[in-house]
């Protein structure tokens, strides 16, 4: 399985603007946001604005970095 991050600008009515979107051989599978400074000591973090298919659900997961949420996306819908 093939994982690609492009970034863009998602409307979330917040400062949190900042976004990726998550595909997984070449199938949209996730939008994450960067948390901006309005959320403390977890801004910079990614968020998980959306999941698509094994990834939707309740859980909305906070990640350090880009490479935490490749590794949590790659074990959900590998």
């Amino acid at each position: 399985m093939k994982l690609g991050f492009q970034p863009v600008t998602v409307e979330t009515n917040a400062p949190d603007e900042e976004g990726c979107l998550v595909f997984a051989d070449n199938r949209l599978v996730a939008v994450l946001v960067r948390l901006s400074e309005e959320h403390g000591r977890k801004a910079g973090r990614w968020y998980l604005e959306h999941g698509f298919g094994k990834l939707d659900g309740p859980v909305h997961p906070i990640f350090n970095d880009l490479d935490e949420a490749q590794d949590w996306v790659a074990q959900r819908v590998g």
